[in-house]
């Protein structure tokens, strides 16, 4: 306790070593493989899910009238959370979340590709960095975080060993849409 009696110090939020994800766990016996996970009874139905309906504000038309590319990326992840099957278990605001991050960085740098890295002052006319640039660099940076926070929740949960992610085609995403 401080002298004018606040108390501080401590360990920080999010300080130490990050725990173990559950396959590495699995594999080094720290926790036994639930052996009715995946076993189906003789006589069982199997009953296939639909992909939850993908929100509004993520295909909504923006004021110039392109359409985010947020959508398919929601549906590539949750294609992908489905593979790993733990699709029930990962919180789909952050998967929404990080579709429309990437769905925003992506305009931002189409806007770049057709508007140019410079654009003019207002007051001035001098040439300036265009706002864009600040604009995607703070949405690249706000969709790494919604991913690092995203892939922690699956590794956490997934028994399988992941190898390969959809955020690794972020470059082949951005390309498909500039030819549009």
């Amino acid at each position: 306790m401080a002298k004018d009696g606040t108390m501080r110090g401590g360990a920080r939020a999010g300080a130490g070593r990050k725990p173990d994800p559950l396959a590495t766990k699995i594999l080094e016996g720290k926790i036994k493989e639930d052996g009715g996970l995946n076993e189906l009874p003789i006589n069982c139905e199997i009953v296939g899910e639909d992909m939850p309906p993908v929100k509004e504000y993520l295909k909504a038309v923006q004021r110039d009238g392109s359409v985010l590319c947020s959508e398919e990326v929601y549906k590539d992840i949750y294609n992908w959370l489905c593979n790993l099957g733990v699709e029930k278990k990962v919180n789909l605001l952050l998967v929404e979340q990080y579709a429309l991050s990437v769905g925003r960085w992506v305009d931002c740098e189409n806007k770049i590709t057709t508007t140019g890295y410079l654009a003019k002052h207002p007051t001035t006319g001098a040439a300036i960095s265009s706002p864009y640039v600040t604009i995607a660099q703070g949405y690249y940076k706000q969709l790494n975080n919604a991913w690092l926070i995203l892939f922690q929740a699956v590794k956490e949960v997934s028994t399988d060993i992941i190898n390969g992610t959809p955020h690794d085609d972020l470059m082949e995403q951005l390309l498909k849409t500039r030819g549009t």
